[in-house]
């Protein structure tokens, strides 16, 4: 398989797609690993955290950015709907816990529902890395390197670009639905963007209603001859 930027054979080391996956699953045993430190360690002065610190700090952020990134892109396909209902399931319990777990005032019950958090966090982890990255990188429109470069910048702080205007007309062809579904995945239920194309992007609106059906809407702007606008939104109440 070729891109515009490199040559590489699918399902091989070199394939975006499987350093992606390997990339959250590297994350996932730093997280993983932090949590089991903090539960079984002693904090130290400007060391360590303790498990309030960590659950309440890092696993709080890790989870947020999957929110925001590989759970918006498959919230609204059809086929990965259910999927992403249950995972935010278990993420709720996970919140839960960890507020729990700040307002416990011993060192025996906040151990006891550390280790509540890991187990619920260890299921939670695997069914993202055995479930829902297969179905993201199976899922028509989503780019999964895209999604997970997204939530490597969130992890590390930065913030990603939510411009009000995406004009693909000097995107290369095979890059231009990745980018939209991706601008997609991060509009909040209401909000929009401006799609600017140089031709009537009908199968991109196919795509839509395929894997999006009903949590989108699709306004023409302006139809040609030379310029197409179209205003692209997450439904105000999605399904």
């Amino acid at each position: 398989m070729t891109s515009s930027s490199e040559v590489y054979i699918e399902g091989t080391s070199d394939d975006p797609v499987v350093r992606a996956r390997a990339a959250v699953r590297d994350a996932h045993d730093r997280l993983r690993a932090g949590l089991a430190t903090a539960v079984r360690g002693t904090p130290q002065d400007g060391g360590q955290h303790g498990p309030v610190e960590f659950c309440t700090g890092e696993l709080r952020r890790h989870l947020t950015a999957t929110e925001q990134t590989l759970y918006a892109a498959a919230s609204g396909a059809a086929g990965t709907r259910l999927l992403v209902r249950a995972l935010r399931t278990t993420a709720g319990a996970l919140d839960r816990r960890i507020d729990g777990l700040a307002g416990d005032g011993d060192a025996a019950s906040v151990a006891a529902g550390a280790r509540a958090v890991e187990a619920i966090l260890d299921v939670h982890l695997t069914a993202e890395e055995t479930v829902l990255l297969p179905a993201l990188a199976d899922l028509p429109g989503a780019d999964l390197p895209g999604l997970v470069a997204d939530l490597t910048t969130l992890l590390e702080g930065g913030r990603l670009d939510t411009p009000s205007v995406v004009d693909v007309r000097e995107i290369p062809h095979g890059q231009r639905h990745p980018r939209i579904f991706a601008r997609y995945a991060r509009l909040a239920p209401g909000e929009g963007f401006v799609l600017v194309n140089n031709h009537d992007p009908k199968p991109l609106r196919r795509e839509f209603e395929a894997t999006h059906p009903g949590t989108h809407t699709w306004d023409y702007v302006e139809s040609g001859p030379d310029v197409w606008r179209v205003r692209i939104g997450r439904a105000a109440a999605e399904g």
